[in-house]
């Protein structure tokens, strides 16, 4: 198996999804006491908080570089919105990032949708880096258009699910914003940070929901064993 480096802590509450859904994912597939071997540098989240996202690139550099130093085949950042520097850092360092927005691109084309809502922090709906992957594989994305959601979503998400807070009061409320979407066109809803299926998934909605922290996980796990599958198929 190839050796996974996460970079985690942000926040530390979806991090734990990331090593249990990677860990179970290897095991149903090889059985027995299988489980991959990774490392995770799990961030300080009130550093990047005091910071703003937007000028945590060298922490989260920093980390990339670190599980690099320690032999990883390649990176996970377990955030969404740390994918504001997946490009940049990929093009600094010489093993893959498994990217979340592809892998969840990936998915909405399997489906066949082309116009999807998309759910996460503020700088994830406001920021382009996200709906320009989208945007490679033909998507359209939609985001809340009133502000005031917008900063009620960031605000849950920071103060609530960061924390590890399940509400019913914010689960209804993001029913509701994700619904606005729907009557707005989405075929979709992405939940477009890794602690919105905290609140809401897939039971919630009739249309496809995608689920970013499973998609991505998914995707490290094909990654992970790819090796071991081609070698177990030369060996039939």
């Amino acid at each position: 198996m190839k050796k996974i480096g996460f970079v985690g802590g942000i926040s530390w509450t979806s991090t734990l999804d990331y090593y249990k859904y990677f860990n179970q994912g290897v095991n149903e597939k090889l059985g027995g006491l299988s489980s991959p071997e990774c490392i995770i540098h799990s961030l300080n989240f009130s550093d990047i908080q005091e910071r703003g996202w937007t000028n945590s690139f060298d922490l989260i550099f920093d980390a990339c570089k670190n599980l690099v130093s320690h032999n990883v085949d390649a990176i996970v950042l377990c955030a969404n919105t740390a994918h504001l520097f997946a490009d940049e850092i990929q093009s600094k360092i010489d093993i893959p990032i498994i990217h979340i927005a592809e892998a969840t691109a990936i998915e909405i084309k399997k489906e066949k949708l082309h116009k999807i809502g998309l759910l996460g922090t503020k700088f994830t709906m406001e920021m382009d880096f996200y709906r320009k992957k989208l945007k490679e594989y033909d998507i359209e994305t939609i985001v809340p258009s009133d502000k005031k959601d917008i900063e009620d979503i960031q605000n849950i998400v920071k103060n609530e699910l960061g924390k590890g807070l399940v509400t019913k009061e914010s689960k209804k409320k993001f029913i509701q914003y994700a619904n606005a979407l729907i009557e707005r066109g989405a075929e979709g809803i992405i939940l477009g940070c890794t602690e919105i299926p905290m609140l809401i998934n897939q039971k919630d909605f009739k249309i496809p929901v995608f689920d970013t922290t499973k998609i991505h996980v998914e995707s490290v796990i094909n990654f992970t064993l790819d090796s071991v599958e081609k070698s177990t198929d030369n060996n039939l």
